[in-house]
């Protein structure tokens, strides 16, 4: 499983780059609408769930896939659809999608970096992420009643932060991976000094 998931470390950069991305454009140009705010996220939570399969797709453990990835993934990409599809959402509505959304990632993320911990070191950036969308989830309950501008806000520092947490873990795992092919199956793992 661990090789697997080295060897698409590019999947994880990507999702990445796609959540760092939506972040500084949510921090840089905060929408006046929520119905903009609606669309972006749409986008955003669709292109997540596509990486999210495809990594899932990619890294079979014992000839099944990867749940907790493939499960994040349905999840994004229903929260995408359905933004798409209602685009006139309320703002309390649109809270209580992302606050769901946040939460139910946040769990697969946590169950995946422990599930990842027994076979690559420094998966905290995993678990890390995970916390940190739980976090963010549970203060969209919280705070519901925030304005448009404040969620924006909220939501880009939240996607930048995940979006660099997630590039470390893809090119720590590429690093880790280029490692393990370099020293081949038989050989020695060699000890820190």
């Amino acid at each position: 499983m661990p090789i697997d998931l080295a060897r698409n470390w590019w999947a994880l950069a990507l999702r990445g780059a796609a959540a760092l991305l939506f972040g500084l454009i949510a921090l840089i140009w905060p929408p006046s609408a929520v119905a903009a705010l609606v669309l972006l996220f749409g986008a955003y939570a669709f292109a997540d769930g596509i990486f999210n399969l495809i990594a899932a797709v990619r890294a079979p453990r014992e000839g099944k896939r990867w749940g907790s990835l493939a499960f994040e993934g349905v999840v994004s990409l229903l929260a995408g659809v359905l933004t798409f599809f209602w685009p006139a959402i309320t703002a309390f509505a649109l809270v209580m999608l992302v606050a769901s959304w946040s939460l139910i990632t946040g769990i697969a993320e946590i169950v995946a970096a422990i599930r990842l911990r027994k076979h690559i070191e420094h998966e905290w950036l995993l678990g890390l992420s995970g916390v940190l969308s739980v976090a963010f989830g549970v203060l969209l309950f919280l705070l519901p009643a925030a304005g448009a501008i404040a969620l924006a806000i909220w939501i880009g520092a939240y996607a930048v932060a995940f979006g660099v947490l997630l590039i470390g873990l893809g090119f720590r795992l590429r690093s880790w991976a280029r490692s393990h092919q370099q020293q081949g199956p038989g050989a020695a793992v060699p000890q820190p000094a």
